[in-house]
């Protein structure tokens, strides 16, 4: 017998979903980082991939994650975009610092920017959904 709550079922599905879209979302983020770095970079590349995983993410999580949610869309949005500030701070952060001391530190010297990208990105998982379940899309009392 499942013991669980409805009510934490659902947060659980919900966690489920927003990893998923979130997974989808950063792949486009880091895929689109790879390419930006041809031109851009890397600090340069991975803000430009983020904005293009932000969007990504944000049409994922209003639409599967968050259906419910009766925020505007402008609302939401700008929520959204200030959660994913702390966000892309993380990502930043881990990236660079993997990037330019730990990876270099134990003699890392391949894929060492898309390493470092990637666990940036993982990152901020459960600060950004408890943001968006909270603050983006909450719905108005």
């Amino acid at each position: 017998m499942n013991s669980a709550t409805p009510r934490r079922r659902s947060s659980r599905r919900q966690f489920a979903l927003f990893v998923v879209t979130g997974g989808l979302a950063a792949v486009i983020n880091v895929i689109s980082r790879v390419g930006f770095s041809q031109f851009l970079q890397f600090e340069i590349a991975v803000f430009a991939a983020y904005i293009i995983g932000m969007i990504t993410a944000y049409v994922l999580a209003r639409r599967v994650v968050f259906p419910g949610s009766r925020q505007s869309l402008s609302r939401s949005f700008a929520a959204f975009s200030l959660v994913n500030l702390v966000a892309v701070l993380q990502t930043w952060l881990v990236s660079i610092g993997l990037r330019n001391l730990l990876l270099p530190l134990i003699g890392m010297t391949a894929l060492v920017e898309l390493i470092a990208h990637g666990c940036g990105v993982i990152v901020p998982v459960f600060t950004s959904f408890l943001g968006h379940k909270h603050i983006s899309f909450r719905n108005p009392p």
